[in-house]
C-alpha cells in the first residue's frame, strides 16, 4: 500500500459493516404490509368484502364490529413501527413485543378467530426468539421530534380522514361539499360529529375512524414531548483539544483535516488515541468527512469504533469526500465501495503567476477592480482586533446568501474564535467610497490551517453592492501574500463530477457521457455545479479526486438526502416567521457569485 498506508490486520474487519439481519428486514416489511392491507381493510368497504379481505381478516389488526376504525389505527401504528424494526430498534421490539399479546387477545375476544391468534402469537415467538437482532440504541432526538410528528401526523391525518369520509359515496345524505367533508374530518378528530351525514351503521364506522385517527396523533404526539431526550453529541472541549493535537502532528495530510473541528460534530478515537473520526447523524446516516485524522497507522482503530458505533445504533455509515488514500482504507477495512463524488482544486502556490494567455480573464479582471479603488489585505486571525473581528463576523452573516448556513463537510462554521488564530482572513476594502454600514468592507475569504505550509478555503462573501470579480480578486491576493505566511498550497472549492463536465466536452466524448454531461448542465440551473467548476478551473489548479463511501447502492439515495440537509440544502426545520428574523439587506446571492461558500461544500 502506497503512501505509508498499512495492511490490513485481519481479515475480519472486511466485513465490519452494519450488514442487514434477514429477520428485522423481514419482519419490518411485514409490519409495513400488514399495516396496508389494515389501512384498505378500515377504509375501502369493497375490499372488506373481496378476496384479500380472506387475508387481511387473520392478521392483526382487523377486530369484529369495529373493523374499520381498529384496523385503520392498527395500520398507522405498524407502519410507524415497520421502520423502527427493519433499523433492529430496541423501543420498536418491545412496542411491538407489548402489542401482539393484545393482539391475539382481540382477534379471540372480537372475533373468536384461532388463525387470528395464531398468527399474532407466532409473530410474537419470532420477536422473542431474535430478540438479540433488535439491540439498537435510540438515535439522536429532542422536543422537536414531538412538534414535527403532530404536523406530519395531523397532514397524514387530514387526507387519510378525507379518504374515509368520501369512501362511502351511496350511504351518503345528500352530495356535501369539499369544504363540509374537511370539516367533518377535523371534527371526527375531535370526536365530534360533523356536517356529513350517512345513512345505516356506516356514520359510526366514520365517526370511529376518525377518532381513532385523532386518538393516534394525540398519543404519539404527547409520548414523543414527554419521553426523555438524547441530545446529538457535540465535540467537547477536551475532545478538541486531542483533535488540535493530532491535526499538529498530521494535519497536512488532509485539506479537510481542520473540518473536523467544528463543534457540532462528535468523534471517535483508536485505541490508542492516535487517530479518530468525526462525523454527525443526520435522518439515521452516520456522516464521516475526509479523512480519518491522525496517525496513518492508526486509522483502522478508529474506523473500528467508527464502525461499531453505527452498528450499535443501527445507523447507515457513510463517509463524504475523502481522498483517494482513505477511500482505500476505508473499502479495506469494512468492506464497504467508494464512489468518485469530485475533484478539489488545489493551487501550489509556487506554480501560480497571472502572467500568461491562459490567465488573461483572470489578469484583467484583478486589474478592472484594482483600478476601481479597491484595496486588499490578508492577515492571521491573531493579528486582527476585536472590533474589526466583530465587524467582520456580523457581515459575513449578513451576506450570506441563504437563511441557514451551509456546509459540513469543507466548512468550519465560525470565524474569529479565540482558538482558531492561525486561520488567514482575505478582506476587499473600497476607503474612496461611502462608507457602508461595515466601514470600508466589501468582501470576505477565509481559509483554515492545511498542515504547517497550506490553507483550505473556508467560505466566501461579498457586498451585493460591490463590483463583480471581488472573489476573483482576494483569492489572486491570497495566493500572492501566501509566502509571506509560509504556505505553499492552497485548496480552493470542490467541484462536483468534474471530470464528467471535462471529459463531457471533448471531442470524441460518447454518447452517454454527453448526456451525463448535459444533466450535470441542467441541474447547475440550482447547484452551480458547471459554472463552480470553471470558476476553479480559471486558476489552473490541479484536481484531486474525491470519493464517498458507501454500504450499499440501495443507500445511495438516503445517504445523499442526508448530505443535503448536513450541508444545509434541506432544512426540515420549521423556519421562525420572517418578522422574528434579524432583517438584512443582503440575502438573496448575486448571480455571478459562482464561487460562494453554499456551493463550496456541495
Amino acid at each position: 500500500m502506497s503512501d505509508g498506508v498499512p495492511p490490513s490486520t485481519t481479515a475480519r474487519r472486511m466485513l465490519r459493516g452494519p450488514r442487514p439481519q434477514a429477520v428485522p428486514l423481514i419482519v419490518g416489511r411485514a409490519c409495513t404490509l400488514v399495516g396496508l392491507l389494515d389501512i384498505a381493510a378500515g377504509v375501502f368497504p369493497r375490499f372488506r368484502h373481496s378476496r384479500m379481505h380472506t387475508l387481511a381478516e387473520v392478521l392483526p389488526g382487523a377486530f369484529g364490529p369495529f373493523a374499520a376504525a381498529l384496523s385503520l389505527s392498527a395500520g398507522v401504528l405498524l407502519l410507524l413501527l415497520a421502520h423502527g424494526l427493519r433499523r433492529r430498534k430496541r423501543r420498536a421490539w418491545r412496542a411491538a413485543v407489548a402489542l401482539l399479546p393484545f393482539g391475539a387477545a382481540a382477534q379471540f375476544t372480537y372475533r373468536h378467530s384461532l388463525a387470528g391468534v395464531l398468527i399474532s402469537l407466532a409473530l410474537l415467538a419470532a420477536l422473542l426468539r431474535h430478540r438479540d437482532q433488535f439491540a439498537a440504541l435510540p438515535d439522536p432526538r429532542s422536543r422537536w421530534r414531538a412538534l414535527a410528528n403532530f404536523v406530519l401526523m395531523g397532514a397524514g391525518s387530514l387526507a387519510l380522514g378525507l379518504v374515509v369520509v368520501s369512501a362511502h359515496p351511496h350511504r351518503m345524505v345528500g352530495d356535501p361539499s369539499l369544504a363540509d367533508r374537511i370539516t367533518h374530518v377535523l371534527y371526527g378528530l375531535f370526536g365530534v360529529e360533523g356536517p356529513v351525514g350517512y345513512r345505516g351503521s356506516t356514520s359510526w364506522t366514520v365517526a370511529f375512524s376518525l377518532g381513532a385517527l385523532g386518538l393516534l396523533t394525540a398519543v404519539t404526539t404527547v409520548y414523543l414531548a414527554f419521553r426523555p431526550e438524547h441530545p446529538a453529541a457535540r465535540l467537547t472541549k477536551e475532545d478538541e483539544a486531542r483533535l488540535r493535537a493530532l491535526l499538529a502532528k498530521h494535519g497536512g495530510r488532509d485539506s479537510l483535516g481542520h473540518f473536523a473541528l467544528r463543534r457540532d460534530k462528535a468523534v471517535v478515537f483508536s485505541p490508542s488515541g492516535k487517530a479518530a473520526v468525526t462525523y454527525r447523524v443526520v435522518s439515521g446516516v452516520m456522516l464521516a468527512s475526509g479523512d480519518p485524522i491522525g496517525d496513518v497507522e492508526a486509522w483502522p482503530g478508529a474506523i473500528e469504533r467508527f464502525m461499531d458505533e453505527a452498528r450499535a445504533h443501527s445507523w447507515t455509515p457513510a463517509v463524504m469526500g475523502c481522498s483517494e488514500t482513505g477511500g482505500e482504507v476505508w473499502t479495506r477495512e469494512t468492506g464497504l465501495d467508494a464512489l468518485e463524488l469530485g475533484d478539489e482544486a488545489v493551487v501550489d502556490v509556487a506554480d501560480f503567476s497571472l502572467a500568461g494567455r491562459a490567465m488573461r480573464n483572470v489578469r484583467q479582471m484583478v486589474k478592472r477592480i484594482e483600478r476601481a479603488g479597491y484595496e486588499t489585505r490578508v492577515r492571521r486571525v491573531a493579528d486582527l482586533g476585536d472590533a474589526e473581528l466583530d465587524r467582520i463576523r456580523r457581515a459575513a452573516a449578513d451576506w450570506r446568501g441563504t437563511d441557514t448556513e451551509r456546509g459540513f463537510s469543507m466548512a468550519l462554521g465560525r470565524i474569529g474564535d479565540p482558538s482558531d488564530g492561525d486561520c488567514l482572513i482575505a478582506t476587499a476594502h473600497r476607503p474612496d467610497a461611502e462608507p457602508g454600514e461595515y466601514g470600508d468592507l466589501r468582501a470576505i475569504l477565509h481559509f483554515v490551517p492545511w498542515g504547517a505550509d497550506g490553507a483550505s478555503l473556508d467560505l466566501m462573501r461579498r457586498d451585493r453592492s460591490a463590483d463583480p470579480g471581488m472573489n476573483e480578486l482576494l483569492i489572486v491576493a491570497a495566493l500572492q501574500a501566501a509566502p509571506r505566511f509560509g504556505i505553499t498550497r492552497v485548496s480552493l472549492n470542490f467541484a462536483m463530477f468534474r471530470s464528467a463536465l471535462a471529459r463531457g466536452e471533448k471531442i470524441g466524448a460518447g454518447p452517454v457521457l454527453r448526456a451525463w454531461r448535459g444533466l450535470l448542465v441542467f441541474l447547475s440551473r440550482w447547484f452551480q455545479i458547471e459554472s463552480l467548476y470553471r470558476f476553479n478551473a480559471k486558476f489552473r489548479p490541479r484536481w484531486e479526486p474525491r470519493f464517498v463511501v458507501y454500504r450499499s447502492s440501495a443507500d445511495l439515495p438516503r445517504i445523499g438526502f442526508a448530505a443535503m440537509q448536513a450541508e444545509g440544502f434541506v432544512d426540515l426545520a420549521l423556519p421562525l416567521p420572517r418578522s422574528l428574523r434579524r432583517r438584512t439587506g443582503a440575502r438573496r446571492p448575486c448571480a455571478h457569485r459562482v464561487a460562494e461558500h453554499d456551493v463550496r461544500a456541495a
